[in-house]
């Protein structure tokens, strides 16, 4: 079963590489991880969409809470979430498909972000599972190339904006179900 796992982390040059070293050294695979600054530029968030069943799952949200730069690790699997993932592919066209593929991009509610006399990029962006659509209803038109940002999630519902000090020292035990 795929995990959403949120993981708050100090944005200090490192971290994400020390989050990747533990799962490479603990054998966890990771099927994607995205990281991006939040609204205090000191704390960046990790989206890392893992597998695992809820043991092995508990173990990585306690070696993540080990590492040093690590502030908050939420598993969002089981808890309402919103999610998305940004796609990027190139599909080639001829004279009477370009039309067709146009209005494909249409109903995934995507955008041409580049054309040229033999294909046409698009940009797609939604949960995986309209990614996976998109590809499967593009692939008989030639997919060229695809590029898939990675998983990123919140949590539903109103979050507190800030992290206090006595908070992020609380957080650090986890908050696994």
């Amino acid at each position: 079963m795929l995990h959403v796992i949120s993981a708050l982390v100090e944005n200090k040059f490192g971290a994400f590489n020390r989050v990747v070293t533990m799962f490479s050294a603990k054998g966890y695979n990771v099927h994607s991880i995205s990281i991006g600054e939040t609204e205090d530029p000191t704390i960046s968030r990790m989206t890392i969409v893992t597998e695992g069943e809820d043991k092995v799952i508990e173990q990585i949200v306690k070696q993540l809470n080990r590492l040093i730069d690590t502030i908050k690790i939420v598993d969002l699997t089981y808890q309402p979430k919103v999610q998305r993932e940004l796609l990027l592919i190139t599909v080639g066209y001829q004279k009477g498909t370009r039309s067709e593929i146009i209005d494909i991009c249409e109903i995934f509610r995507g955008n041409v972000v580049d054309i040229n006399n033999k294909t046409l990029m698009l940009e797609i962006t939604g949960p995986p599972e309209k990614i996976d659509a998109a590809i499967n209803v593009l692939e008989p038109y030639g997919i060229k190339e695809i590029a898939r940002s990675g998983l990123v999630a919140l949590r539903r519902g109103e979050q507190s904006r800030k992290l206090n000090k006595s908070e992020t020292e609380t957080n650090k035990v986890g908050e696994l179900k």
